[in-house]
Formats: structure tokens, sequence, C-alpha cells
């Protein structure tokens, strides 16, 4: 039996205020006059509550463009979604937060890339971007609404990685997520920023070990081998992984896509992730339910005996599955092995 997304990431529209040199939505300055109206997005939301109960999360672009964005929040909370919400900050106001809060958010997402604002400020290409995301987490603070983190690790900011957890903790953040690049979108035009794969293997051990030390919730998205070194981790120290030892993560495993997670396009176009350009179908032209059931991508990523290489032959391929997008860059083919895993299958 298939059953419903947990997790839903829906991008409202395509148009930002700012030109992030890794932006996964190759974004753009202006509304897209084809975006789901309204109305359209109404009824999502409603086939989506037929359907399940999942996570939605508004994001872009920059969803603060959309001067509907309270309305379709409130939408969704009406109808029983967790709703939270991805921003770069540089729009909230104590207004906004306000606005937000009143909408039913429950948790908001501001993009850190690095521990000082000359790092953050280039990635963002965007003089005072930093100063800004800042301010927002205080009047997000202030509304009363909960927040996190996210920072997308590449060869820029690497380094920065234990200040920038620092600086979550100082804030009082709930929560830091990172995101390792994956080169889709304008990302692509910085691959070679992309950090190699012995920096992969060594940040998730940190964060590992981070994981024991910090009071703070950490998760390591786009980074599905994690799931392979916490157990590679947990059987050197002898402990069984359960909700109690290795909380959230404990219960999941590493790429979604397909399996608990969808990512949603602002023309309605349904994708396994914001980072996999394969497309599983259109909710203008079938139902939701009709895409996530029988799309042939997301049933053929379901299928991990349709795993090639190293993946197919992973011990790990239940908890890990490998970057189906990082597959998909490299080769074309997003079965395809996971080219960024040092992992030799059956080395232990």
């Amino acid at each position: 039996m298939i059953k419903p997304p947990r997790l839903i990431a829906w991008e409202l529209t395509r148009a930002c205020n700012l030109s992030c040199r890794h932006c996964r939505a190759n974004a753009i300055t202006e509304l897209d006059s084809n975006e789901l109206s309204t109305t359209e997005a109404e009824h999502l939301i409603d086939q989506l509550r037929e359907y399940g109960k999942p996570i939605l999360i508004l994001t872009g672009g920059e969803p603060l463009l959309r001067e509907d964005i309270y309305d379709i929040a409130r939408y969704g909370t009406d109808k029983g979604l967790r709703v939270v919400f991805a921003t770069n900050g540089t729009l909230v106001t104590p207004d906004v937060a306000r606005r937000l809060k009143d909408a039913g958010i429950k948790r908001i997402s501001i993009s850190i890339d690095g521990s000082d604002a000359g790092t953050h400020d280039d990635f963002r290409r965007e003089p005072g971007s930093f100063d800004s995301s800042l301010k927002a987490i205080q009047y997000i603070k202030d509304a009363g609404i909960g927040y996190q983190i996210n920072s997308t690790v590449t060869k820029r900011n690497i380094t920065q990685i234990p200040a920038i957890l620092d600086l979550a903790i100082e804030l009082k953040a709930d929560a830091l997520h990172i995101f390792l690049l994956v080169p889709t979108g304008r990302g692509k035009e910085i691959e070679e920023d992309e950090i190699p794969p012995e920096e992969y293997e060594r940040v998730l051990n940190w964060f590992y070990d981070q994981q024991k030390e910090v009071s703070i919730q950490l998760k390591a998205t786009c980074a599905p081998h994690y799931f392979r070194i916490m157990r590679q981790r947990a059987k050197q120290e002898g402990i069984k992984i359960t909700p109690k030892t290795h909380g959230f993560e404990a219960m999941t495993k590493g790429c979604l896509g397909g399996t608990g997670f969808c990512f949603i396009s602002h023309i309605g176009e349904v994708f396994p992730c914001g980072y996999l350009p394969a497309l599983a179908g259109n909710i203008r032209q079938q139902s939701f339910k009709d895409i996530w059931e029988n799309s042939k991508v997301f049933n053929d990523i379901r299928d991990l005996s349709l795993l090639k290489g190293k993946c197919g032959k992973c011990e790990y391929r239940a908890v890990c599955g490998g970057c189906r997008a990082r597959a998909y860059a490299a080769t074309g083919d997003y079965m395809d092995e996971e080219p960024y895993c040092m992992y030799q299958p059956g080395s232990e």
C-alpha cells in the first residue's frame, strides 16, 4: 500500500528579491503570470487534506512576494494542516511576522549561509542580507513563531559550519538544518564549489558528534548517506538506534523523495524533490493522489531493486538510498549510483 506523503514543499512562486549563487529555483525577479492562482492553491490544499495530513512547506523563490500568501497559509491551517514557511528573511518586518503568526504558521526557516556578513552576503549576492536575516529572526521570535536556520554547505563556507551552529545556539533557534549542495538550478553554475566526497564524510561525522553535544535539533538534508554513517557510528559505539538515542532520525531514512516527500512547483508540476527535475505529473491535469500513486518516477524511486551501481548493491540502501538528484545531475539517470558517496558496499 502506498502511503500519502508526510511532507510537501510547495514553491508558491519562483520570483525572488535576491539572486543567490546556489539557488535551486534559478529564481526570477517578477511573478510568473502562470503561477497557480489563489483558487487553484486552495483546490490543491483540499486535495492534499482529503488524501492525507502532510506538513506543508510554503517556499519559493520568496513566498512573501505573493500578496495572497497569508490567505493561502490560513486556508491550509483551517483545513487542519501543519503549515510552515521558508524565507530568505530580507522582507520580514514586525507586521509580516505578526501576519504569518495570525495565518497559523507553525515554524519559519531562515537561510543563514555564513557566520558573518561577508560570507553570507557574498552567497546571497546582496549587501546587508545577513543583517536583514538576523533582524527577521528577532521579529519572528517576538511574534512567538518557532524558527530554524537552514545553511547550504559549500567550499565557500565549510570552515564556518561550526560557527554557524554556535550562532544558531546563541540565537536560540529550534533547529539547524544543513543542506549539502546539489548542483541544479543556479547551483549548477557553482558546481566547482561542491565539497568533495571526503569532506562530505568528515562533515557528516562531525554532525553526528554534535548531536550528542547540543540540545538544538540538528538535521542533515540532501545527505542521505548520513543515515549510513549514523548506523556505522552507533554500531562502533555499541548503541542501538532508537528515538530516545537518536530522536526523529531513528524513525526516518535518508532520501524521502517519492516515498515520504515531494515538491510542487509554482505552476503545479510535481517532482520527487526540488533538486530532481524528473517530472511526475501536473496537478492542473491530474489529481495529486493519482500522480503520487501512479507516476513512473515515484514508483521507480520506491523500487529499491532498480537502483544501479554501488547503490543497488549496498546493504544500507533501505535507509540511505543515495541522492537521486545528484545521480541525475551526474549521469541523467535518477536511478544511478550516488556520485558523492565513498562507501564501498560489503566492506563491513
